[in-house]
């Protein structure tokens, strides 16, 4: 039996060749995962400014229907599901460079023995078949939990205001809130939909990203509230 082909079919790298070799990739990973960071904002951003805009269109003039508002609720959900798809991207990236910062820099500057020897295997398996190492649902609560549920709560208010205030619609001409709770259900009408039908959907969508929020797995390890991470 032929041992070479028992032997690694990759290059032998010098000392020096594999501390070159390691320091340019992690470059290459902080620069991949600085970037889908940079495109995470930009998905906030957008979401943000999607909510300062229908706030002050609908807001501002009574002529404005509410429908502005269920639709900005519509348009930030598809944002959060855009974020997520990201952010599965970038969590890929953190932990690679993660995988760096722990098991070789940190071994260098605080030895430990034995510590995770098999660390550069994993990376290589991960380069050979890249996988995403968080589901979209999971990626979808994470997001939700840490950013969106604020917006979306921003915007229930401000819907509530708006079929609860008569000078907020235009049909009406008082102050103050609504007279009667028939009153403010009535507004909620959407066309041909009833108040009744509109209020019931919007209550069982903020009912399950309240369920999403406090109980899907809760982060644990260095993305635990307190601990720093990249």
């Amino acid at each position: 039996m032929n041992d070479a082909s028992a032997k690694p079919a990759g290059p032998v790298l010098s000392s020096a060749e594999r501390v070159n070799t390691l320091s340019h990739f992690h470059r290459a990973e902080i620069a991949r995962m600085a970037g889908w960071r940079d495109r995470l904002d930009r998905t906030t951003n957008w979401a943000i400014t999607v909510v300062a805009a229908m706030l002050s269109v609908s807001l501002s003039t009574a002529s404005a229907h509410h429908g502005v508002l269920l639709f900005a609720m519509l348009l930030i959900l598809l944002l959060l599901w855009i974020e997520a798809r990201r952010y599965r991207f970038f969590d890929f990236y953190r932990a690679r460079v993660r995988q760096f910062e722990r098991h070789y820099f940190a071994q260098i500057f605080s030895p430990q023995p034995d510590f995770a020897s098999d660390w550069l295997l994993i990376v290589g398996e991960g380069l050979r078949a890249p996988k995403f190492l968080l589901s979209q649902r999971a990626a979808l609560a994470r997001r939700l939990r840490r950013n969106y549920i604020y917006l979306f709560l921003i915007l229930l208010l401000a819907w509530g205001l708006k079929i609860s205030t008569p000078s907020l619609q235009a049909a009406g001409v008082g102050t103050g809130f609504a007279g009667s709770l028939r009153e403010a259900v009535d507004s909620a009408a959407l066309g041909p939909i009833p108040g009744v039908a509109i209020i019931v959907i919007v209550a069982a969508f903020y009912a399950s990203l309240l369920a999403i929020v406090f109980f899907a797995a809760r982060d644990d390890g260095e993305l635990s509230f307190g601990d720093v991470h990249v």
